[in-house]
């Protein structure tokens, strides 16, 4: 039997790259989730993920408007509910603009311009009329153009990731367990496709929503089955297999 590089006898310096990145990429991985928590996750007004959520992020709640949804959801920490029911109010009452000069700019200029303005990137300008008359029309979710942006962010950033996560998992030593390694490696990409297809489809269809729980749980657990394997085969399992027994602790194709 010949020897073969793996996770048990790899040297400390490449130990210490790959733990390095691999525990950086778990703190992004949950600061990731704590966003979604933060922005679909509120997307219903209440805490948590929820179908509700995704069916409103990317369908829309096509009962109430754009500006409605977020004052009700991921924006409703940002006033206080007096000023809430008078911007909805505005909203429902037409969003004419000689009454928002009157009652709606002030409370737009102290709570939302301090994000929403000329500097702020991918925010509507709140410091435009035009552009918060925009969101008082229908919510459909979603535009096609920030749905297309953030997929290829998506495919090509998650692609990168999971191919240097399957690259160090790939290392590991499976025996006679080898068909469990090749899923292993493979379920992360068949995920982000069912994620970014889930996108897509619950777009046009609110009842396609289900998929994008199913993408997103499947990206987390494969992800955390190769980092916890890699990590204990790296650092644990060394000290388990005695000199000879890790000198044939060796992973064959």
């Amino acid at each position: 039997m010949n020897k073969s590089l793996n996770l048990c006898n790899i040297g400390t310096s490449f130990k210490l790259l790959f733990t390095g990145y691999l525990c950086t990429i778990a703190l992004g991985y949950l600061l990731a989730l704590a966003q979604i928590l933060f922005t679909h996750g509120m997307a219903d007004g209440k805490v948590g993920l929820s179908i509700e959520d995704i069916v409103y992020s990317y369908y829309g709640n096509r009962s109430g408007t754009v500006l409605e949804k977020k004052l009700n959801g991921s924006m409703k920490m940002n006033a206080n509910d007096a000023e809430r029911f008078k911007i909805i109010q505005w909203v429902r009452d037409s969003a004419d603009e000689k009454e928002f000069n009157r009652d709606i700019k002030p409370i737009i200029e102290k709570d939302c311009v301090m994000c929403h303005n000329e500097h702020a990137g991918s925010l509507p300008n709140f410091t435009e009329f035009e552009e918060i008359k925009k969101l008082t029309e229908t919510d459909h979710g979603i535009s096609y153009a920030s749905l297309t942006r953030i997929s290829h962010i998506h495919l090509f950033g998650i692609s990168f990731i999971f191919m240097f996560i399957g690259g160090i998992f790939s290392l590991s030593t499976m025996n006679h367990h080898k068909y469990i390694k090749y899923i292993a490696i493979i379920m992360p990409f068949l995920f982000l496709f069912i994620d970014v297809a889930s996108w897509w489809l619950t777009k046009f269809s609110p009842h396609f929503a289900w998929l994008v729980i199913i993408g997103g749980t499947g990206l987390g657990l494969s992800f955390t089955y190769m980092w916890f394997v890699s990590l204990y085969q790296m650092w644990c399992l060394p000290k388990k297999l005695g000199h000879d027994d890790r000198r044939h602790a060796m992973y064959r194709e």
